[in-house]
């Protein structure tokens, strides 16, 4: 499938992919891990400023994130792999950090800039990450996808594959340089 292919199945197809299809595992594993950037992004607040960051924010990633999984999930059927990955780390940073900002700022989140600095840099990393784990069939969700269990068997494979990535294009490139 190609980019454009995807993003008009989100147009055309938004309920089927993205609410059908909702990604139980990315919005457990998200909510969690969001939930503790907030709470020691605020910590300095306070912590009873920083408990209600973390709990606005595992609220608020315990019902997007399925849907953002959802949409990586979709993103790694697009070929060439490279086009699936910018798409993914362009449509969904902007579409989740915009409105992670609006429910801080109407909550008066003490840290805000660096909550949400933080966040964005965690999803560029696990947005990449879920991509590149979904491509070889972890983390996935629906009819015949591998369960959570068989999903975390798999996850140091998939966790080194996903870190030697950029060393071995670079090997790559410069053996071909070479060659």
């Amino acid at each position: 499938m190609t980019l454009a292919r995807a993003l008009l199945d989100f147009v055309t197809r938004p309920v089927d992919l993205v609410i059908r299809r909702w990604n139980w595992k990315a919005a457990f594993s998200s909510s969690i891990v969001r939930a503790a950037i907030f709470f020691f992004a605020n910590l300095t607040a306070g912590w009873r400023a920083a408990l209600g960051a973390m709990a606005a924010e595992y609220c608020f990633r315990a019902v997007t994130s399925g849907f953002y999984g959802a949409m990586t999930q979709h993103f790694s059927l697009v070929e060439p792999e490279w086009q699936a990955a910018a798409g993914a780390m362009v449509l969904l940073p902007i579409v989740s950090h915009s409105m992670e900002f609006v429910l801080h700022w109407l909550r008066h989140t003490p840290h805000l800039r660096t909550s949400i600095i933080s966040s964005m840099s965690f999803t560029v990393i696990s947005t990449l990450f879920n991509f590149y784990a979904m491509r070889r069939g972890t983390l996935l969700v629906g009819k015949d996808s591998p369960s959570l269990l068989s999903d975390l068997r798999r996850m140091p494979r998939i966790i080194a594959g996903f870190l030697a990535v950029v060393p071995l294009w670079a090997w790559r490139s410069v053996r071909s340089l070479a060659a």
